[in-house]
């Protein structure tokens, strides 16, 4: 229990954004599963996919770095299928 008025409100505050930030990296993660499923993903789904990493590094919910790599590792991906 928070002992301070202010801590009280750090946690209701955590509370409400840890939901948000967790409904946002599931959104992303089945985004992702859905990418990679397809032997040949929609050029939309990856679109939007990429701008929803870009989207969540640049509000804090994944670091800069982590959507740096995941969007790396798509490309990579993806280049890997155009071969076959």
């Amino acid at each position: 229990m928070a002992n301070t008025k202010s801590a009280a409100k750090r946690a209701r505050q955590n509370v409400r954004r840890t939901l948000r930030n967790r409904s946002a990296i599931t959104r992303l993660r089945g985004m992702q599963k859905r990418a990679r499923s397809t032997a040949k993903p929609d050029p939309n789904d990856v679109r939007a996919l990429i701008s929803a990493i870009d989207k969540a590094a640049k509000r804090g919910i994944i670091h800069r770095n982590a959507a740096r790599r995941r969007k790396s590792r798509l490309n990579r991906m993806l280049a890997g299928a155009g071969k076959k």
